[in-house]
């Protein structure tokens, strides 16, 4: 390259100090005529064209001759098409529909407790009683009175059938009967209030007041209840992801504490955005066999948002950008034994996942790419691949 320098320095040189040896361009140039600077400039561009067709010989012989010329050394490998998939990551919180506080629906003393901290128990199965304050004795009487109207107006109604008696006398019955049996039915929910039974099967988290303290409806917790078989995360997607987060999308939920991943998908996307943060709620189920999973625990999500089952695939640290904001990367041409040219292609590129980057488009399927060394060399350079991978 330097001989080259010379060589053209040298031509310059000659142009510019007496090519012509009659006239010198300055010469020529003080006569002020048009037809002898013309013909000067003529000569000039003939001497031009002759003295660069030899630097092209002699630079080509020189690249011949030299073995100590000094070629970039890179490393490449090879554009192939491969499935990209692309995560969403977000945190979440675990939760349960089955976890419930429960609240006494009767005032009273709470008369007995029949469970204890983390014993299991099914469906409708009695947890504790409250005193009911007299309403057995009451219901007992009323049971009474309501047999008593019941055989009255059984007995009315069928004189009435054979049109003996008055019409008032069994309108009268019927009444008295239906509301002892409506004073029966109401006196039964009171009392049924006053038993506490489980909401759904689960184990006891918690007894939460003790047998013989005095409880109010609103008031006073009782029991804590969960099941742990139905778990789920629970977390907030940001509104631009709506295309993308949608039901059935595969998610990898981490649970760090327990050193657990999960292999699930989106059961439920929310309707509703938050105005207050823009965000959506999304709803992951994870299966809890031993469980160790308990509500509220933190989770790491990450939702397979994306998918490209043909990508092409490049480290991100190998693109570079031009002053028109284009990126570009460089790959190889004219490859012989090892050595070949250094091309500059524009890309346009997608989706990032860790240190790859998508291209999607620009580059073709096969072609082998400059890695390491990428930064350091211009469009056109000769290139040796020391190591391909």
């Amino acid at each position: 390259m330097k001989k080259s320098i010379i060589l053209i320095g040298a031509a310059v040189l000659l142009f510019a100090c007496g090519g012509d040896k009659e006239q010198t361009v300055e010469e020529v140039i003080a006569t002020n005529n048009l037809e002898e600077i013309r013909a000067k400039k003529a000569t000039v561009a003939e001497l031009q064209n002759t003295y660069a067709a030899q630097l092209e010989l002699l630079n080509a012989k020189i690249a011949t001759l030299d073995t100590n010329k000094k070629i970039a050394l890179i490393s490449s490998f090879t554009a192939k098409k491969e499935v990209f998939k692309h995560y969403l990551e977000l945190q979440g919180n675990v939760s349960t529909n089955n976890l419930v506080v429960i609240m006494p629906e009767a005032p009273g003393i709470l008369q007995s407790v029949f469970v204890k901290e983390g014993q299991q128990v099914s469906k409708g199965q009695k947890l504790a009683k409250i005193d009911d304050g007299g309403m057995g004795p009451q219901l007992a009487q009323m049971k009474i009175q309501a047999d008593l109207a019941k055989t009255t107006f059984e007995k009315q109604e069928r004189l009435w059938k054979q049109k003996v008696g008055s019409e008032i006398q069994y309108l009268q019955a019927k009444a008295n009967h239906e509301a002892q049996e409506k004073m029966v039915n109401q006196m039964e929910e009171q009392i049924a209030k006053t038993v506490i039974t489980a909401p759904f099967s689960g184990v006891i988290d918690e007894v939460i007041t003790e047998q013989g303290n005095m409880v109010s409806p609103g008031m006073n917790q009782l029991f804590r209840i969960v099941n742990l078989t139905d778990m789920f995360v629970e977390t907030n997607v940001p509104e631009r992801h709506i295309t993308s987060v949608t039901k059935g999308k595969s998610v990898e939920v981490e649970l760090p504490v327990l050193g657990e991943k999960i292999q699930t998908k989106v059961v439920q996307v929310g309707s509703f955005i938050n105005p207050a943060n823009r965000t959506f709620k999304v709803e992951i189920p994870v299966s809890n066999e031993s469980k160790l999973i308990k509500p509220n625990l933190t989770a790491k999500i990450r939702i397979n948002d994306y998918t490209n089952e043909s990508a092409l695939l490049i480290p991100q640290s190998i693109i570079s950008e031009n002053a028109n904001g284009e990126e570009y990367l460089y790959v190889i041409e004219k490859k012989v034994n090892n050595v070949g040219i250094a091309k500059k292609i524009i890309i346009e590129t997608g989706q990032t996942e860790g240190d790859y980057i998508e291209v999607l488009k620009g580059l073709e399927d096969g072609a082998e790419i400059i890695l390491e060394g990428a930064r350091s060399i211009k469009d056109g350079q000769e290139v040796k691949v020391i190591t391909q991978k």
